[in-house]
């Protein structure tokens, strides 16, 4: 436990970059914290900060320990609360940021609402990146690899990405046979909201093959639209097999080059690794976890 208390005195002192502020918010003297400090910095072997009259700053041996205590903390909040919440239902609001597919979230979140209704939902529908961190998000739910070692992650599932058409355009513009073909073709193109980069159509090619041109017929920040348009006969679009499904089932939506294209896409959950899983947290975590229909 002296280690604990050690590592509780040295995350207060790394965010507050003062021995002075750091005993005010622990209720104990200035002198004390920079004893503290000293042990931990003894038992460990190396130096934590910088120190001058005017400063305090982290080592990189410090900025690298305090990544893995405010873990740590976290953990030890998080079983804490686990304790003083069991006889609880969740509740509360929550934050949450979620990719702009209304047909494949609202389901699940309006599952969410009849199960737990003394949690309130705050969320942002939207493909823009947000910083959880910064913007205060209790959790995102996203697609891609997944690199940010300030959060905590849980695949909710993968689907297949298929190129799709309507029989009416492929009835008036016949099917291409061969991505070459596509440079005649309507296409409706995604772009990320991020980079302002154009989705690629990931076509399997011989070595000695270019990857075509295409056209850009439409474009859009937002995959739902280009479904809507591929209906309406305007061209063809490369989109995810939940959002087609029914249609695919139904004849009006049909696979085109499928023999050249092979790509998943995975969605994510996540949640700053600071801080601990709350009840309502956990709920939602394991409620989207079950019922979003990827």
């Amino acid at each position: 436990m002296d280690s604990l208390s050690g590592i509780s005195v040295f995350v207060q002192v790394a965010e507050t970059r003062s021995f002075t502020e750091a005993g005010r918010l622990l209720g104990v003297s200035s002198s004390a914290v920079g004893k503290s400090i000293a042990r931990t910095e003894e038992r460990l072997g190396v130096r934590l900060f910088h120190r001058s009259t005017r400063s305090i700053t982290l080592t990189a041996e410090g900025a690298l320990f305090l990544e893995r205590c405010r873990r740590i903390l976290g953990e030890v909040e998080a079983a804490e609360a686990e304790l003083s919440d069991a006889a609880g239902s969740p509740r509360g609001r929550l934050r949450i940021s979620t990719p702009q597919l209304s047909g494949l979230i609202m389901p699940a979140l309006d599952g969410f609402m009849t199960e737990y209704p003394d949690i309130a939902l705050d969320v942002d529908l939207s493909d823009r990146m947000v910083d959880i961190i910064e913007e205060g998000f209790d959790a995102v739910i996203r697609t891609g690899e997944q690199h940010d070692s300030r959060l905590v992650s849980r695949r909710l599932g993968s689907c297949g990405q298929v190129l799709v058409a309507s029989p009416g355009y492929l009835e008036q513009h016949g099917a291409p046979a061969h991505p070459s073909e596509l440079v005649r073709h309507a296409c409706l193109l995604h772009k990320f909201p991020a980079s302002g980069k154009l989705e690629r159509w990931p076509f399997q090619l011989a070595a000695s093959e270019a990857e075509p041109e295409l056209p850009q017929t439409f474009v859009s920040n937002t995959i739902e639209v280009l479904g809507f348009l591929a209906l309406q006969n305007k061209g063809l679009a490369f989109l995810p097999t939940f959002l087609v499904r029914d249609t695919l089932a139904s004849g009006a939506l049909q696979i085109v080059l499928d023999d050249f294209l092979d790509k998943t896409v995975t969605f994510w959950i996540l949640w700053p690794a600071s801080r601990y899983a709350s009840p309502k947290l956990r709920v939602f975590i394991d409620y989207v976890s079950q019922n979003l229909q990827i």
